[in-house]
């Protein structure tokens, strides 16, 4: 797996080995994970905003190029800005031209962001990385209950 860290200016890489710190001028860091056959996890965490939602796209666009299956995980993203979002479009589009299957499990952050942005849910979204990896896998995924407030 390979992890990057960030910033406005520059992408480094890091190993996967050494913990991974969270400093203030690194906003988002991005990771890849492999599993069979050929489903690429690109996890993202911190912030995606403009000054980082290009490298972003850059990064799942590179990391991805062998892949016929893709789960974005937003799950650790605390904020996705207007910029992040486009970002997303332009992966969906080149992805959707490339005949990539994928799908999204986003934050709360990112769901507040998608029901402004996206509110004919275009973008594929799932509630868990389980129920993600299922719906690609041709499988439907099992119910997420929801207790219900008396």
């Amino acid at each position: 797996m390979t992890v990057f860290s960030t910033t406005a200016s520059s992408t480094t890489a890091a190993s996967t080995n050494a913990p991974i710190e969270w400093t203030d001028d690194s906003p988002a860091m991005f990771a890849t994970r492999w599993l069979p056959p050929s489903t690429a996890v690109i996890s993202t965490r911190g912030d995606v905003d403009a000054a980082n939602a290009a490298d972003f796209a850059d990064y799942a666009l590179q990391h991805t190029a062998e892949a016929e299956r893709v789960v974005i995980d937003l799950t650790g993203v605390d904020f996705l800005g207007t910029a992040g979002f486009s970002a997303l479009e332009v992966i969906a589009a080149r992805w959707s031209v490339g005949g990539v299957d994928w799908i999204m499990v986003p934050s709360k952050a990112v769901r507040r962001l998608l029901r402004i942005c996206d509110p004919d849910s275009e973008l594929r979204t799932s509630y868990s990385m389980v129920a993600a990896l299922s719906t690609l896998n041709g499988k439907t995924p099992l119910l997420h209950l929801v207790t219900k407030s008396r």
